[in-house]
């Protein structure tokens, strides 16, 4: 998201996880085993199935990193994950819906005032 200056937010965002592990959010990250980069992280809440952030180093878009973080999402759910996606995200919004989530609202992020969609994955 090109359009969101993430080194200004940088301050909320810390405190926001912060927030998120204490409320009792899972926060998994994932590492490029050679380099020992984090490559990626998400949270969830897993006793409500949301996931608030999956984010993934630009040097590892490509790579099997966001699919292993989801994955690892999708084993600790309670057989449904909810999360927002900015509708100016065409990456991630294929991510999701090749991974088997579908849309099912549109919102408004209240931090960003950015459009959002609303998705959910259901395990079969």
């Amino acid at each position: 998201m090109p359009s969101i200056d993430f080194e200004a937010r940088r301050a909320w965002f810390v405190d926001h996880l912060i927030g998120l592990r204490d409320r009792g959010a899972v926060v998994a990250c994932a590492f490029d085993v050679a380099s020992g980069e984090m490559a990626g992280f998400y949270t969830l809440d897993a006793k409500g199935g949301h996931i608030d952030q999956l984010a993934v180093a630009p040097t590892h878009w490509g790579t099997p990193a966001a699919s292993t973080l989801l994955e690892d999402a999708m084993s600790r759910a309670p057989g449904t994950l909810r999360l927002e996606v900015n509708q100016e995200n065409p990456r991630a919004i294929r991510f999701y819906e090749k991974h088997g989530f579908r849309r099912r609202a549109a919102g408004v992020n209240p931090s960003s005032g950015l459009r959002t969609w609303h998705y959910q994955w259901t395990q079969r």
